[in-house]
C-alpha cells in the first residue's frame, strides 16, 4: 500500500455531521451562544473524527468539512471581492432545490492571509499529527467559481466579462497553494463539478443561459487550473475531485467523461483525479486511456455514498479489473465516490453505514494492491 498521498484507499473529504455539531450550528445561528462555544464543539467533533479515521485504517484524515454548511459557498466567501448572496433560486438537483444562495463578484478577487480556512487547517494537522496520519484539505476549484456565476454576477465589478477574471482567479488559488503549503499542507485537493457538468448537454445548455461561452470550455478550463497551479511545490501533492452533485443523496449531472478526459487527465497538471464510478451516469473507464503513463493516480469512485448499502467486493474487484485493462492498476486507487456530506444536511445513510463504507474500501483496497 502507497505511503504517499494520494492513497490507495483515499477518502474525498466529508462526513456526516455528528449530532452534537449540528445541534451547537443551530444554537449558533439562533444566537444561544456564542463564536468560541461552536469553536469548541467543533473542535471536539473534529478530534473525535481523525481519530475515527486513524482506527478505520485510512492514512489520510479530513475534519470532515464540520466547520462549513457548503462545500464551496464557505470557501468561496471567504475570498477577496466574492460575497455569497440570497437569489431567487437554488441549484436545481433531481427533485430537490439547494436553499437559494449564489455569489456576486464586487471586487479584484484575491486570498488573503488572514483566510479563516487556514486556521482550521491548523488544528486539523494538530489532531492528525496525533494520529498518525495525513492531514488534507478540501477547497472548490477556481472552475467552480467561474461556472456558478449568474449572468448578473459581475455587474459593478473591475471585470468586463468572465475572461476578465480568469487571470485574478489564477492568481487568488496560487496565493491560497501557497499559503496552505506554508502553514505545512502536502496534500490539497481541489473539488469540482464544473468538469462532470461539460459532460452533460443539460448543464451546458443552462451555463449558456448564465452567459457562460461552451465552445472550447474544457481547453480554457485546462488553462485556468494550470495557471493556478503553476507554482506549487515539489513535494506538495494537489488532486482534484470531480463530482456530478451531491446533495442529499441526490445528484445533477449524467454523461461520461469521454468529452473532457483529454484536457482533465491529459493536459491538467494534478497529481491525482477522484472521479466518480458508482454508477451508470458516469460512462465507462474508456476515458482513462488518457491518463499519461507516470506517477499520476486515478482514484475509482466505486463506492457510493449516496445510499448505506455496501457494495459487492467481487463486483468492486471486476470493475478495478476493468479500469486496469486501460490504465495501469498501479496508477488506480480506490475511495468514495464523493463525501457523505457536501452540505451540512448530509446523505441518507447512517453513520454507521457511513464507516461501514470507509472500512470496506480499506479492507479491498489493501487486498487489491497488497504487492503494491
Amino acid at each position: 500500500m502507497s505511503v504517499n498521498p494520494p492513497f490507495r484507499a483515499d477518502i474525498v473529504g466529508s462526513f456526516l455531521r455528528p449530532a452534537a455539531v449540528k445541534t451547537a450550528r443551530a444554537r449558533h445561528a439562533a444566537g444561544e451562544i456564542d463564536d468560541a462555544e461552536l469553536r469548541s464543539v467543533e473542535d471536539d467533533a473534529i478530534t473525535a473524527l481523525v481519530a475515527r479515521e486513524a482506527q478505520s485504517g485510512l492514512k489520510v484524515a479530513t475534519d470532515g468539512e464540520f466547520r462549513r454548511s457548503w462545500w464551496h459557498f464557505d470557501f468561496f466567501g471567504t475570498l477577496d471581492g466574492v460575497d455569497v448572496v440570497e437569489l431567487d433560486h437554488g441549484i436545481q438537483f433531481q427533485g430537490v432545490q439547494t436553499r437559494p444562495l449564489g455569489l456576486k463578484i464586487g471586487g479584484p478577487v484575491g486570498f488573503s492571509a488572514d483566510n479563516p480556512m487556514l486556521e482550521h487547517f491548523r488544528f486539523l494537522t494538530s489532531v492528525a499529527e496525533a494520529a498518525g496520519v495525513t492531514p488534507k484539505v478540501s477547497i472548490p476549484a477556481p472552475t467552480v467559481l467561474d461556472f456558478r456565476l449568474e449572468a448578473d454576477a459581475l455587474e459593478g465589478s473591475p471585470y468586463a466579462d468572465r475572461d476578465d477574471i480568469f487571470d485574478d482567479l489564477a492568481a487568488t488559488y496560487r496565493g491560497a497553494v501557497q499559503a496552505f503549503y506554508d502553514e505545512g499542507c502536502r496534500y490539497l485537493q481541489f473539488d469540482d463539478t464544473a468538469w462532470a457538468y461539460l459532460c452533460s448537454e443539460t448543464e451546458l445548455a443552462k451555463a449558456a443561459e448564465r452567459g457562460i461561452d461552451p465552445d472550447h470550455l474544457a481547453e480554457r478550463y485546462a488553462r485556468l487550473i494550470n495557471a493556478s497551479l503553476r507554482d506549487k511545490p515539489d513535494d506538495m501533492v494537489i488532486t482534484t475531485h470531480v463530482c456530478r452533485g451531491n446533495f442529499r443523496s441526490t445528484w445533477i449531472s449524467s454523461g461520461g467523461y469521454e468529452p473532457v478526459a483529454e484536457q482533465l487527465l491529459g493536459e491538467t497538471t494534478f497529481d491525482g483525479y477522484f472521479l466518480e464510478y458508482d454508477s451508470e451516469r458516469a460512462g465507462g473507464f474508456e476515458p482513462l486511456r488518457f491518463l499519461p503513463k507516470g506517477a499520476k493516480v486515478v482514484e475509482l469512485g466505486l463506492v457510493t455514498t449516496k445510499s448505506g448499502e455496501l457494495e459487492s467486493p467481487d463486483d468492486l474487484k471486476r470493475r478495478i479489473d476493468e479500469a486496469a485493462s486501460i490504465a495501469p492498476l498501479d496508477q488506480l486507487a480506490l475511495s468514495p465516490q464523493c463525501g457523505f456530506a457536501s452540505t451540512e444536511e448530509g446523505n441518507v445513510l447512517s453513520e454507521d453505514e457511513q464507516w461501514a463504507k470507509i472500512e470496506a474500501t480499506v479492507a479491498l483496497a489493501a487486498e487489491v494492491w497488497a504487492d503494491a
